[in-house]
């Protein structure tokens, strides 16, 4: 319809040329910087605002402080310097006193800043030769803009576009939008239940507010927007899963779980037991499971997924637990034997109603009559839980009634593994088994229900009793020879102290992400060099990724048993590698690593009762400091998380590639907790009342518009 309003798709189908003032070769500008359309246009959303009434001056400028000002150009100079470098330096002023801005290696300044021009400023301003200076700050051309709030765009110099410019276009296009208005497809009852303004004005707000007030207002209403949209997504693939598929509705009156819990040699933490609630409910009902479980390192995470399986297992169902490698399913395997050892089986068909509960193990080192064995009484029932890795999905891997499936460390496996492992229950009764999946890398709240929200998320927060606190130091070598400076001299005589008394210690080498040859290297130089050197009277081994499975198994075989004294290794350790003697751990060149894997790496020392220690080496005393300094203050995997989220930023949600057109551009996972569960709510009274959206197209449409297909796929990932 003619004057119907206009949509979201719409815009998208209105080149961005049918904006006034548009040519071919603003056009061109515009489409370098991803602007094709006028719906990419109108969600290009200024970066920071300037507030007239309320803005700094240069007179208020405080050494050391970030601050906004708005100036204008007096003069400006290209610098030639060695090298055929350039520096370009500018005198900026108002009113209150002048600054000046020094710019390195970016000769297009000379260009941009002209005599009189009015820009926004924004950097940390030092004191060079008594004056006050900023050195590569942001710039933005404003014009000659009025008004209390002025909008400033992002902007590429290389396109040679202005913030001005793009507030020009984004005006135009949204007056001629105005006589149809844009519409709204949110449900009224939710957007006033909510406090929420329509569409229409949260796009004319967000460019052109006000007030800051205003602002924030017309941002919480389309970051909702980009949020119900991923929730839709992600609820409406876990109601369709739940529709579809029918689950197993375990008998929970057995006693399986209750004499494995009393025979532990240890209490469950109180947030074990919460855990283990919330299992059994979704256990419980007919509805096939699909839950996360996330805990740190050393959480107990093992004792909750055993509980999980007994419950299928006194049923007479099966257990199954997946493990990305040979080495974490042998652990698995020999941590659950013993945990097991004792329990009994109700079993009508024994003369002593009960037998021996069966653990197997079933990996690619399982050959022969061991295997044909294993694979019989799986197929029959003889075989209760089976632990292994991707050989549980292989073909002519049967079960007689797979009933629960535990997947560790679920990032290392495909959405078709995780599938094909969860589809081998699918027997006479066509029922899914429950599935439990695992992660030792926290993933912060909001995060957890943005990206995992079509999974149900329980949270191991509490450390068992008896686990020793990891210490943590940061130690600068400057000239990265691990030679003789105060800290790395003291570093090496400690670890040399905990060696001579029977401990063990784990040296991690540099990632080194263009090659995975060099970092191979790398790790053989510096094994070789703590031989010759600070480890030259102790056994060390070498563990990197380009062994073969055998040959790395070997070399952990040995560390464990203790024919290793020191373990030279490559990022292969990161996840699941136990070695309870390990008390300490050197991570060479720790600026490398992000949060999240240097909290793994640490996780492999404090494994045993003895107080262990990880030093964090780094070359450079100012890179990577707030992420060494967050390790060396915290142990907690959640609060690392929130400070990974903050300093790394949000990237894209949707994709590992980092591009497409599904960023969240205005929710922020790290401030909008409250949006992401008010749209989370949101998606669920939606999709339970029109399932397929047939009564909502244009929501629909909005989803199959801004999500591209693989972008939903990853969201929805099983």
């Amino acid at each position: 319809m003619a004057d119907a309003p206009l949509t979201l798709r719409d815009l998208a189908g209105l080149d961005i040329s049918t904006i006034k003032g548009v040519g071919d070769k603003r056009r061109e500008a515009l489409v370098e910087v991803g602007i094709e359309s006028v719906l990419d246009l109108l969600t290009t959303y200024p970066r920071r605002y300037v507030d007239r009434t309320n803005e700094a001056h240069v007179g208020d400028l405080v050494e050391g402080v970030e601050t906004l000002v708005l100036v204008k150009v007096r003069n400006v100079r290209r610098v030639p310097l060695r090298t055929r470098r350039s520096m370009v330096t500018a005198t900026v002023g108002d009113t209150t006193g002048s600054i000046s801005l020094t710019f390195f290696n970016q000769p297009w300044r000379e260009r941009q800043l002209k005599t009189d021009a009015e820009i926004a400023v924004f950097g940390k301003p030092e004191r060079f030769r008594g004056k006050l200076q900023m050195v590569n700050p942001v710039v933005d051309i404003i014009g000659d803009k009025t008004g209390r709030i002025v909008p400033i765009y992002p902007q590429s110099e290389k396109a040679n576009l202005s913030t001005w410019e793009i507030a020009s276009w984004v005006r135009n296009a949204l007056d001629r939008a105005a006589p149809r208005t844009i519409g709204d497809p949110l449900p009224t009852r939710i957007r006033e239940r909510l406090s929420l303004i329509d569409r229409h004005s949260a796009l004319n707000t967000i460019h052109f507010p006000e007030s800051i007030v205003d602002k924030e207002r017309a941002r919480e209403r389309l970051a909702f927007d980009e949020l119900l949209r991923v929730q839709l997504v992600l609820v409406g693939r876990k109601r369709a899963f739940e529709r579809d598929n029918t689950g197993i509705r375990h008998d929970m009156a057995g006693e399986m779980q209750k004499r494995f819990v009393d025979a532990l040699p240890f209490p469950l933490t109180a947030a074990q037991r919460r855990v283990v609630d919330e299992v059994n409910a979704d256990l419980a009902k007919p509805v096939p499971m699909h839950r996360l479980l996330q805990g740190d390192v050393g959480s107990g995470k093992t004792v909750v997924a055993v509980a999980a399986m007994l419950v299928a297992v006194q049923g007479g169902h099966q257990g199954a637990l997946m493990a990305p490698t040979e080495v974490l399913a042998e652990q698995h395997f020999a941590g659950i034997q013993r945990l097991l050892a004792d329990l009994r089986v109700p079993d009508d068909g024994n003369l002593f109603g009960e037998r021996q509960l069966r653990v197997e193990l079933l990996t690619g080192r399982v050959t022969g009559e061991r295997r044909r064995d294993v694979l019989k009484d799986l197929a029959s029932g003889g075989v209760d839980i089976v632990i292994g890795t991707h050989a549980l999905i292989q073909d002519g891997v049967e079960f007689a009634s797979l009933g629960m499936v535990v997947i560790d460390e679920q990032h290392r496996f495909g959405v078709e593994q995780r599938a094909a492992l969860r589809g081998k229950g699918a027997g006479e009764q066509h029922t899914t088994p429950d599935v439990l999946v695992m992660t030792a890398t926290p993933i912060p709240r909001t995060a957890a229900m943005t990206v995992y929200g079509d999974l149900e998320v329980s949270v191991l927060d509490e450390l068992p009793p008896g686990r020793t606190p990891i210490a943590t130091m940061a130690v600068v070598d400057s000239d990265g020879s691990g030679g003789s400076s105060g800290e790395v001299e003291s570093m090496w005589n400690d670890i040399r102290a905990a060696l001579n008394v029977g401990q063990q210690a784990f040296v991690v080498c540099p990632m080194i992400e263009e090659s995975d040859k060099m970092e191979v290297a790398a790790a053989e130089k510096i094994h070789e060099s703590l031989r010759r050197g600070e480890l030259a009277k102790y056994k060390v081994g070498l563990l990197h990724g380009r062994m073969s499975s055998q040959e790395k198994d070997d070399v952990m075989s040995k560390f464990r048993a203790r024919k290793f004294d020191v373990l030279v290794s490559t990022t292969v350790i990161e996840v699941g590698v136990d070695v309870p003697n390990a008390t300490c751990m050197i991570v060479l060149d720790a600026d490398r690593f992000g949060i999240a894997q240097l909290h793994q790496l640490r996780g492999r020392v404090g494994r045993g009762s003895i107080a262990s220690r990880c030093w964090l080496v780094r070359q450079n005393p100012h890179v990577g400091m707030e992420r060494v300094d967050a390790l060396v203050k915290s142990t907690d995997g959640f609060y690392l998380a929130e400070v990974d989220l903050e300093l790394r930023g949000e990237g894209t949600l949707m994709s590992t590639a980092q591009k497409g057109a599904s960023d969240l551009k205005l929710a922020s996972l790290r401030r909008d907790e409250k949006l992401i569960t008010a749209a989370r709510e949101a998606a669920f009274e939606i999709i339970d009342a029109d399932p397929s959206l047939k009564r909502n197209r244009e929501l629909a449409s909005e989803v199959n518009l801004l999500l591209a297909r693989e972008e939903k796929e990853f969201l929805t990932k099983d």
